[in-house]
């Protein structure tokens, strides 16, 4: 009959020995020559030893685990910066649900979102923008070197598109002002005033630009597209700057518009009036050019 030792002056001993020289069960075993049920029998009920208590490695990380759900952590978010599975994390976390009102949460969605979109437009776009390029590449080809006679006919399209125009309140206001952030455009009629005469150092350049942006560094960079030496520039225009207002024109990139004057343009101005007046007969409509 199998006893717990309470008559045996060795089971007090195996449990004294256990408590105070901290041997464990294998080397009581040994020294009292007895079985593994015969020294289960001799500790039974006896409190386990604190010093046999293995720390548990992962306390701090659930600790911060915790924390960082409190602060509006995903599972994955906390499992790739513990460096912990998710399953482990969900385990850690799960009586803590994420405050989807917070600021936080709106951003994770948003980051989601966008993800997800990207993951699923990535390819469409990919292929829109090749057959872009491809379009781009193939229109460029065509259009080849220009005529003079077709840049007079495009100088003059681009110039009653966004050039200063005479009004009927204003009849006689005829001198050719021409504005624009586009540098192709810009260059267009600079070649255009030249085939009509006119020397592009002797045309007048003016930048127009918001006042937050660097006005000088912006002259400069026109002043290179076009070719003509900086110093020929008249003082910028600045646009007051509105902080109300979200402006996506911004960065070094920013450049405003350049705009470009021809003096004495009078009977230029009557000129590239009457090539829209040949451009509208032209086109099969039959009617003349808006004045």
């Amino acid at each position: 009959m199998k006893t717990n030792g309470e008559n045996d002056p060795r089971a007090t001993e195996a449990r004294r020995l256990r408590a105070e020289t901290r041997m464990s069960i294998a080397q009581l075993r040994e020294h009292f020559d007895v079985n593994r049920d015969t020294m289960a029998a001799w500790l039974w009920n006896e409190p386990v030893p604190e010093w046999t208590r293995r720390p548990n490695a992962k306390d701090e990380l659930r600790a911060e685990a915790v924390t960082l759900r409190e602060q509006g952590g995903t599972v994955p978010e906390i499992a790739v910066q513990l460096g912990v599975a998710k399953s482990t994390v969900y385990l850690w976390v799960r009586h803590l649900p994420l405050d989807e009102t917070s600021e936080r949460a709106q951003r994770r969605r948003r980051e989601h979102s966008r993800r997800i979109s990207e993951t699923r437009w990535e390819p469409l776009r990919q292929k829109r923008d090749s057959e872009r390029a491809a379009t781009n590449r193939e229109e460029a080809e065509w259009v080849g070197a220009l005529s003079d006679r077709e840049v007079r006919l495009l100088g003059a399209v681009a110039y009653w598109c966004e050039g200063g125009k005479a009004k009927p309140w204003r009849p006689n206001a005829c001198h050719l002002s021409f504005i624009n952030s586009d540098p192709s455009l810009v260059l267009l009629f600079v070649r255009f005033a030249e085939l009509m005469g006119r020397d592009r150092a002797d045309l007048t350049y003016r930048v127009s630009i918001h006042e937050s942006a660097d006005a000088e560094a912006a002259g400069r960079w026109w002043a290179d597209v076009v070719g003509v030496p900086f110093d020929i520039f008249r003082r910028p225009t600045l646009k007051t700057h509105n902080p109300s207002t979200v402006r996506l024109n911004v960065g070094d990139a920013y450049r405003g518009c350049l705009g470009v004057e021809v003096p004495k343009s009078r009977q230029l101005y009557w000129r590239v009036e009457g090539m829209m007046r040949g451009i509208a007969a032209a086109s099969g409509e039959g009617g003349g050019a808006s004045m």
